[in-house]
Formats: structure tokens, sequence, C-alpha cells
């Protein structure tokens, strides 16, 4: 894997870092940690904005300053406004999947079962069928 400087990243770095980071993103959301550089006040926003829930807001947030550190350079400002605005709509769905209760032993939805049953036919009476004839010669 290259990195910005064109130096290789070993699988070790990787991990380390997956695990820094995996560690710190928790406490990015609660304010603990200081940020890295201040939010920025978006120059235009959509007046359909969804209403988050202050740790969905700061959730949506973290991921915002997540994307624009990863990266950043390669966004516009308009992109980075457009950024902002899928990172605020995205965050209700990932809410009401969180809110989806789901235990260890749940089975997977592999199959469709349907909510009504519906009415069987009746099985057809079967018809008396003549038999055929068996003719011994072979043609």
């Amino acid at each position: 894997m290259e990195t910005g400087k064109g130096r290789r990243l070993s699988r070790r770095e990787f991990a380390q870092r997956a695990a820094i980071f995996s560690a710190a993103a928790p406490l990015a959301s609660t304010g603990i940690l200081p940020e890295s550089a201040p939010p920025q006040t978006p120059a235009q926003q959509p007046d359909n904005l969804p209403k988050l829930s202050p740790e969905g807001q700061a959730e949506a947030d973290a991921r915002y300053q997540q994307i624009l550190g990863q990266y950043g350079p390669r966004f516009s400002d308009s992109d980075k406004n457009t950024v902002r605005t899928l990172c605020t709509f995205l965050q209700p769905a990932l809410e009401h999947v969180r809110a989806y209760t789901l235990a260890n032993g749940d089975a997977p939805a592999l199959y469709l079962k349907p909510l009504v049953e519906r009415e069987k036919k009746p099985a057809a009476t079967p018809s008396p069928k003549s038999p055929q004839p068996h003719s011994s010669k072979k043609p």
C-alpha cells in the first residue's frame, strides 16, 4: 500500500494505525480529544437537512472530519459542502439500522416468508385413464 509520500505501508503499520483509529474514534465523537482542525462553517447548507440528535450530529461531524483527514486535498470547497451534506443525510439511515435488535442466535433471512397465508386449491381428482395397449412387437 503506497502512502502519500511514496513510502510503502507495511501490514504492521497498517494494523497499528487501524487499532489507534478504532480506539480513538469513540473519544473523538465525545469531545475528549482535541480536534485537529476546527469545523468549518459551510457556506450554504440545504434547508431540508434532517434534525439529528446531539450524538448523531457529533457522529456525522466526526465522519466528515475523518473523510477530510483522509481525502481532504482532493476536494474543492463545493465538494466539501457536498460531503458534509451527505454525511448529515446518511445519519438517520444509520440510526434506523442500528435500532434493529439482533442477537447472536438469530438466523439469517435467506428466504421469504409470506405474511398472508393464501387459500390452497383443492386437489383435482385424478381421471381414470384407459390403459394403453402394450405391443410386444418391436418396430
